[in-house]
């Protein structure tokens, strides 16, 4: 089964908690992880260097892998 692609504007959900998040301010921060519940969703408004996808949630916007995320079924 092919997993839905990301995109700039998706509606995304934590499926697993990263060891930490980083904030996606213009200096970069780490943050504790549980700041985010799995499950929380969230919407991506950037792509950046690394791999990495700048996620809005409700707490803050964090520097996300790929690996972390998964497209929300409407």
């Amino acid at each position: 089964m092919n997993k839905p692609k990301l995109s700039i504007g998706s509606k995304v959900f934590l499926q697993n908690r990263p060891p930490y998040l980083k904030t996606a301010d213009p200096m970069p921060m780490l943050r504790p992880s549980d700041i985010l519940e799995i499950g929380d969703q969230g919407v991506i408004i950037d792509i950046r260097p690394g791999g990495y996808w700048g996620v809005k949630f409700t707490q803050g916007t964090f520097l996300i892998e790929d690996q972390y995320i998964a497209v929300l079924k409407q």
